[in-house]
C-alpha cells in the first residue's frame, strides 16, 4: 500500500482535533487495512516529519436518512499521529 493510499485525509475542523493540536498531535481518516506501521511510514514520508506514536480507531458508521428509509455509513478508521517536539504539519499556510 502507497503512502497516498494510506492516509485519506486530515482531520482538522473539530473541537477534539483543535485541542489536540496544542499537544503536538494530527488526527487523519486512514485505510481501514492499514496497520500503526505503515501510517507511521506514510506520514514520514508524505510530510517530512518525525512520527513517535501511532493510535488507530476504528469509527462506526452513523445511520442517516436516505429519502424515505435509513442506510449506514461505512466504518472508518481514525489514527492520531504523534510528532516529534519541533516538527509541525503546515495545512493552512500563513503567508497566504
Amino acid at each position: 500500500m502507497t503512502p497516498e493510499q494510506t492516509i485519506d485525509r486530515p482531520i482538522i475542523l473539530t473541537e477534539k482535533a483543535t485541542r489536540v493540536r496544542g499537544e503536538n498531535k494530527v488526527i487523519f481518516k486512514v485505510a481501514r487495512k492499514a496497520n500503526k506501521i505503515q501510517i507511521r511510514d506514510a506520514i514520514q514520508k508524505l510530510f517530512e516529519v518525525t512520527v513517535t506514536d501511532v493510535n488507530t480507531m476504528l469509527v462506526r458508521g452513523k445511520e442517516k436518512r436516505m429519502g424515505r428509509g435509513y442506510a449506514r455509513l461505512q466504518n472508518w478508521k481514525k489514527a492520531i499521529v504523534t510528532l516529534k517536539e519541533g516538527d509541525e504539519i503546515p495545512f493552512f499556510d500563513a503567508s497566504e
